[in-house]
């Protein structure tokens, strides 16, 4: 621990001294080694609405279990409106702690901010030119399933709250397909206020290390190209020098290479998939910041670091709040303008190259031995620090990209994709009369289940053929024009080959499922038939006997053969019941 943190709290244990007991936190009242519940949190944070004319707490939704989500809005202005703050033009900041709920130093550090900010006001000016929306705990369920054992990796609070949901939802892998009553309440929070900054407060897992804190921006193809430019060149240098003249070594994001050699592999970046939070607010055209405190660092330690990290953050959105206003309403207009107006591609996989950077990485000594555990050699981490030079793998660049459509048309019958695509805040309408449109279909093929649940549902791969079709579309059908701000959700959302597609996700696995049936002996009498009117038929079937040993040996796929060209056969089986406009 650097000195000038010890400072820190000695200062601040003077001004605790002068303040009404109820602004100090249950957190400081343990001695630092433990955390509030989920009721002594929230009136905590009714007082503070209480009591400053610049903060209101609103409740944004219900969880499972039946307690209210909670966010303090904090306003210098004293508006609480989203539609009358941005005519402040003033940038609003979402900190969301608590999505992970054993990961809940966030909570903390934003409790004794708020109090530095609206209490005592050391901080105030962090709010002269942003205003703040804290939700102290987003999953608020996990949190009162609390243990000493929930987080086998994690040193402190003395108990701590649960991974998932009462449902069993990781919260942050919910972002796109939205199936937690929680993530929907959040994203229908999120639409309506649409935040210029949001920070999402963690605790890592993985390697040792002597970093306290680590971050993650996304600065690569999966963000609009100003904003990651902004962040890698601007924001982060700033985070960085200044958290660590507060007293705490910080470091991006760790992931090692190869995880059972360690260092010696090197360290890699990525760009975030939109599941994730960074990734998600990538596709929303608003840069983020992932804060992933180490999880064996002291509880103490880890609240004020993430402490450091959210001043640090309000700070120098303070000084650059009409620049990032100005930047999120240029990546609005200009993903417009591009994607949809343009032919540029949206990037939706990428792969690491094997360029690299050499970068100094503050780590601790280890050595690999045989386990008698585990049978396999493992990594012994010791406390003696040590100054390694690692290779830093940061070529990340995109492996596949789709074009948007300039619409996309959804039958009434799916009618639960489109309040799904509302709560990212798409705007969506309905035919109000049959029309004509050329539009694309896929057709699925080679498709294949995953074996076990992802999140609570069976995803699903596949291949597919493109065909263009003219077609008369019904009244009532969803028309979903790309023409707007979320064009990057809607592509994601809609478009098959996307990882968090609605189909991938299993939203309609009964496309894939065949309903009907033939009786062989019914079949027998319509393929010798079909043999006897269609001669190309005859020939591309006993050329399939003489070349395909399976198939010829194979006496239901061989009258299979006739029911699919049949006019029996079902041609919606495997047809993405969506289709786009181009």
């Amino acid at each position: 621990m650097k000195t000038n943190f010890v400072i820190f709290l000695l200062l601040t244990s003077i001004v605790f001294s002068q303040t009404d007991d109820k602004w100090i936190t249950a957190f400081e009242k343990s001695g630092f080694i433990s955390t509030a519940d989920y009721d002594q949190t929230m009136k905590y944070y009714q007082n503070i609405s209480d009591y400053s004319e610049y903060a209101e707490l609103i409740s944004f939704g219900i969880s499972p279990q039946g307690r209210e989500l909670k966010c303090l809005i904090v306003s210098k202005d004293r508006v609480f409106d989203p539609v009358e703050i941005k005519k402040t033009n003033k940038p609003i900041v979402l900190i969301i702690s608590g999505i992970h709920a054993g990961e809940i130093e966030g909570k903390d550090a934003s409790m004794i901010l708020l109090r530095e900010i609206l209490i005592t006001k050391e901080q105030e000016y962090l709010i002269d030119d942003a205003v703040l929306m804290v939700v102290p705990i987003f999953s608020v369920d996990g949190h009162e399933r609390k243990s000493k054992y929930n987080r086998i990796n994690q040193d402190g609070p003395e108990e701590m709250g649960w991974r998932t949901t009462a449902q069993g939802y990781n919260l942050n892998r919910e972002w796109m397909k939205a199936d937690a009553v929680e993530m929907q309440a959040m994203l229908k929070l999120v639409s309506e206020w649409i935040p210029d900054f949001v920070i999402d407060n963690h605790t890592t897992n993985g390697a040792d290390y002597q970093y306290t804190v680590t971050y993650e921006v996304e600065r690569f193809a999966n963000i609009y190209s100003e904003t990651a430019q902004w962040l890698d060149k601007k924001f982060v240098p700033f985070l960085t020098d200044k958290v660590d003249k507060k007293g705490f070594l910080i470091f991006p994001y760790v992931a090692l290479r190869n995880w059972r050699s360690g260092l010696d592999s090197g360290i890699v970046d990525w760009a975030s998939g939109p599941r994730l939070s960074t990734g998600y607010f990538s596709l929303q055209n608003r840069p983020s910041l992932l804060v992933e405190t180490h999880m064996i660092k002291p509880y103490k330690e880890r609240v004020y670091s993430t402490k450091a990290v959210l001043e640090t953050t309000l700070d120098f959105i303070n000084f650059n709040s009409q620049g990032l206003v100005k930047l999120n309403k240029e990546a609005d207009a200009n993903s417009i303008k591009k994607l949809y107006e343009g032919d540029e591609y949206i990037p939706i996989s990428f792969k690491l190259g094997d360029s690299y950077e050499e970068v100094v990485f503050k780590g601790l000594e280890y050595y690999q031995e045989n386990s008698e555990i585990s049978g396999a050699e493992k990594i012994v981490y010791t406390d003696k620090p040590k100054d390694f030079t690692v290779k830093f793998y940061r070529d990340v660049k995109p492996a596949d990209s789709v074009q948007p459509a300039k619409a996309y048309l959804i039958p009434q019958e799916w009618k639960e994709l489109v309040e799904r695509l509302k709560f990212h805040g798409v705007e969506v309408s309905q035919l109000s009369e049959e029309k004509s449109f050329n539009v694309k279909r896929y057709k699925f093929k080679n498709i294949k289940f995953n074996n076990s649940s992802n999140e609570g549902r069976h995803r699903v791969n596949f291949d597919f053929d493109i065909y263009s079709e003219e077609m008369a579309v019904p009244a009532g059908t969803f028309f979903v024009s790309t023409n707007q701000r979320t064009i990057r959700i809607i592509t994601h959302l809609l478009e098959p080959k996307c990882s968090d597609s609605f189909v991938q996700w299993g939203f309609m696995n009964q496309i894939f499922e065949q309903k009907e049936y033939f009786e062989g002996y019914v079949m027998e009498d319509i393929a010798a038939e079909m043999l006897l009117n269609d001669s190309e038929l005859k020939k591309e079937f006993e050329e399939k006997l003489i070349n395909d040993e399976a198939f010829r040996n194979n006496s239901y796929e061989r009258s299979n053969f006739f029911y699919k060209k049949s006019p029996y056969w079902d041609k919606q089986l495997n047809l993405y019941p969506i289709m786009r406009v181009d």
